[in-house]
């Protein structure tokens, strides 16, 4: 396992790294999640990605006992949670003082930590001042119960403009952004972010690179079932698979597969390794419902190497062309 720096701080994470969104609490059973943490541990990711949304904090409560029960050393791992969906009520859900804050406390009981290293803002919030969440961030960081912050799905804008504010209050700016990244969801990272890299030294913990499975190659053949987009309270997953762009992709896909095959690879470790290849990467969070997923995943790195420029071209001449 390679460890990257995030953005300009100096926390090194494992370019590859492990979350729990969808899986945890809903796909898989506990017994399961610990196997799929434990493989990803022992291959060396350090980072286990987490939020208060998902399964309704209940993903949190699953790590958080599976942390326990392993006894890892604190120092040998880095978890994340994120805040603003936290319930149906006022003052549960948002990016105000009073529900960061709170969020943040019930984050460290689920995971049974009394840090959090990395902790997201999950989506901007209209309805809150930026200089109202930057210092309730900037307050738990020195609180030391958050040790870095960050964003999750701001545009560039607000990045810079919560950085700005921080930067003239004497407060702790964001560290992170954590987009969605991969071969079919690329403008933010590549273009949008790319002044922030060097402005403000922004890292990036990525999100869907195998774009939720259609880049696994195991649509191809139509829905296989028994997969994430099955389950009802993620048909907005499916709709995706259910349009003119979406069957365009799926031939994409199939031109992509023989770029594997020629390397002597498969699909997902190739579009993994394709993320990597962006230094402006910091992690590439990784799923799985399975532990072969685990451990096919983890490969990814080991073909990063062959990805020259030929190769790359090649992928390119894929993705850009209109069929």
């Amino acid at each position: 396992m390679n460890y990257r720096r995030l953005g300009k701080s100096g926390l090194q994470l494992s370019e590859l790294s492990f979350g729990a969104w969808v899986t945890f609490a809903q796909q898989i059973s506990n017994e399961t999640a610990e196997e799929l943490m434990t493989i990803a541990y022992d291959a060396g990711v350090n980072f286990f990605d987490n939020a208060e949304a998902y399964a309704n904090g209940q993903a949190e409560i699953v790590m958080g006992d599976i942390l326990k029960r392993k006894g890892w050393p604190r120092d040998t791992f880095v978890v994340s949670s994120k805040v603003f969906w936290g319930g149906d009520l006022p003052n549960q859900e948002g990016l105000s003082r009073k529900h960061v804050f709170e969020a943040c406390h019930a984050a460290m009981r689920r995971l049974q930590v009394d840090y959090l290293d990395l902790y997201f803002c999950h989506r901007p919030d209209p309805n809150t001042p930026i200089e109202e969440t930057v210092r309730a961030m900037s307050d738990l960081v020195r609180q030391g119960k958050v040790l870095y912050w960050g964003t999750s799905e701001w545009s560039a804008e607000q990045i810079s403009e919560a950085a700005k504010i921080a930067r003239e209050l004497l407060l702790v700016p964001p560290t992170m952004e954590q987009p969605q990244y991969n071969m079919f969801h690329r403008d933010k990272v590549e273009r949008e972010f790319a002044p922030l890299y060097q402005s403000i030294g922004l890292g990036t913990t990525v999100w869907s690179p195998l774009a939720s499975g259609l880049l696994t190659g195991k649509y191809n053949g139509g829905d296989p079932g028994d997969t994430r987009t099955s389950l009802p309270e993620y048909s907005w997953l499916r709709e995706q698979f259910e349009n003119d762009e979406a069957r365009s992709r799926l031939r994409k896909v199939k031109q992509l597969a023989g770029v594997a095959s020629d390397l002597g690879t498969t699909l997902p470790r190739l579009a993994l390794a394709w993320c990597l290849k962006n230094p402006h990467v910091s992690t590439v969070i990784t799923g799985a419902s399975k532990p072969e997923q685990v451990r096919e995943n983890m490969r990814a790195a080991d073909i990063v190497g062959q990805l020259d420029d030929t190769v790359m071209k090649r992928i390119e001449a894929i993705l850009s062309s209109s069929s």
